[in-house]
């Protein structure tokens, strides 16, 4: 096994990199079971666990032990997601991909974007299907469950920022 990159690392914090090595495992296995793809979810929770939050294509192939080609597609996949974002520092001849700030808001808002198409998607279908049948009644449950989410989560969004803002005023 190769020595693990120590530069994206608080040399102020004690850690045991093998614990985190498996650590890192062990997140992305749960992210894998949840549905993301195994080399995404390595990706992901290598780039959660720097301290930085940042990484080279070559320092996360690293990390890995695996080619710069499936960390490539990982961080595409990622990217898509809104999940990673690729980033050059000025003057700089790398890409560094990191994660996004306010990583959790941005991610559900994009869903919340894809819920919205999904439920105009949805709702047309009523009107092709007929409401009445047994295809429109699926669909309208469908299209029910869509739009309550719609108009649920900007109030959960706002909540959460609320949540954040108090927290962060206790904490500094």
């Amino acid at each position: 096994m190769s020595s693990r990159p120590q530069s994206q690392r608080d040399p102020n914090v004690d850690r045991d990199e093998t614990e985190v090595q498996h650590y890192v495992e062990k997140l992305a296995m749960v992210l894998t079971e949840i549905g993301l793809q195994r080399m995404a979810a390595r990706v992901f929770a290598t780039l959660m666990s720097t301290d930085s939050g940042q990484l080279t294509a070559a320092e996360l192939a690293e990390r890995l032990e695996v080619s710069p080609a499936a960390v490539s597609g990982a961080v595409r996949f990622l990217d898509q997601l809104g999940l990673v974002a690729k980033r050059r520092e000025p003057g700089g001849r790398r890409d560094h991909y990191c994660l996004v700030d306010d990583l959790w808001y941005a991610t559900f808002l994009k869903r919340d974007r894809m819920m919205v198409m999904w439920r105009d998607a949805t709702a047309e279908g009523l009107t092709v299907l007929g409401e009445d049948t047994p295809a429109g009644r699926r669909l309208g449950e469908m299209c029910g469950f869509l739009d309550f989410m719609v108009r649920e989560l900007p109030v959960l969004f706002e909540r959460w920022h609320r949540q954040r803002e108090e927290e962060q005023r206790k904490a500094g």
